[in-house]
């Protein structure tokens, strides 16, 4: 399958008049295929980086695509920031999988949101929006329109119940206030996200686990939004399958582990999703 033009972002298409409307395809993967989210790399934690890079010379040789859905890393400062040595040497090992033949998809997450297209052409994937519509199917058949669709996201713009972090996400979510932080120096980047850091992690302690989690009726919205597909996401470090009814439809949703502790993914052949392990990583 070939992959779509990785300066390319797939977006969801205005809805006259507030409408809803069902996002086209963002793009076409073929199976099987690997979705991974929450590795949160940093230097502070070699292991978890180790893991990573253990994977992509496994496990994801093996896959016809993998689907990266948020906070791969732990924070990005900007694509101006390619020779910090954790990124460089990730983003080389991305590109390695890349070129041996694994489609490569990639989508922010909260903490590493300013990743753009500069940073998806280095590792060679297709950068998608979230949410996304993938289509999925095997590697001759990816192109057919019976193929499944998934509907692929962070998950962050479910936790509705947290209001004071859906109040920030707007904020450097929006393009001016992004154009603005992107033009300070690195350094200054840098120190903010640092400081960000720290009260996110002070504030979170302080949180009810409850708000931190989806809202059933964002859930709901959203797959009712886009025809009650198959939803994957990560985000909360919860991972489990939930099966829920939304308008007369069966739905699924998936959510994917975080890399605390254990190198996880899940593996879709188009039929059934597994979840699947490598070894220990001792943070």
């Amino acid at each position: 399958m070939p992959a779509r033009d990785p300066s390319q972002v797939a977006s969801a298409p205005a809805r006259p008049g507030g409408a809803a409307a069902t996002m086209p395809e963002a793009a076409r993967a073929a199976l099987p295929a690997l979705f991974i989210s929450d590795l949160h790399l940093t230097e502070d934690e070699p292991a978890n980086a180790a893991a990573f890079l253990d994977f992509l010379h496994g496990p994801a040789r093996a896959a016809a695509s993998l689907l990266i859905l948020g906070d791969l890393f732990e924070y990005w400062a900007g694509d101006d920031d390619p020779e910090t040595p954790l990124n460089a040497r990730i983003a080389a090992a991305i590109r390695q999988l890349a070129d041996a033949g694994t489609a490569v998809f990639f989508m922010t997450g909260n903490r590493d949101l300013l990743a753009g297209p500069a940073f998806a052409a280095a590792i060679g994937a297709t950068l998608l929006e979230d949410p996304a519509r993938v289509r999925c199917g095997d590697r001759d058949d990816a192109d057919a329109t019976d193929a499944p669709v998934l509907l692929l996201a962070h998950g962050d713009a479910l936790c509705t119940d947290d209001l004071a972090y859906q109040a920030f996400r707007r904020q450097v979510r929006d393009p001016a206030w992004q154009a603005g932080f992107l033009a300070q120096p690195l350094a200054a980047r840098k120190a903010f996200i640092a400081g960000l850091r720290q009260k996110s992690e002070a504030a979170k302690a302080e949180k009810a686990m409850e708000i931190m989690d989806v809202n059933a009726d964002a859930v709901a919205a959203l797959l009712r939004e886009h025809g009650y597909p198959t939803l994957v996401h990560g985000h909360t470090h919860r991972p489990d399958t939930h099966r829920i009814r939304v308008d007369g439809h069966d739905c699924i949703r998936r959510v994917l582990p975080d890399w605390r502790g254990q190198a996880c993914w899940l593996r879709w052949d188009g039929r059934d999703f597994t979840p699947e392990s490598g070894d220990a990583v001792r943070i």
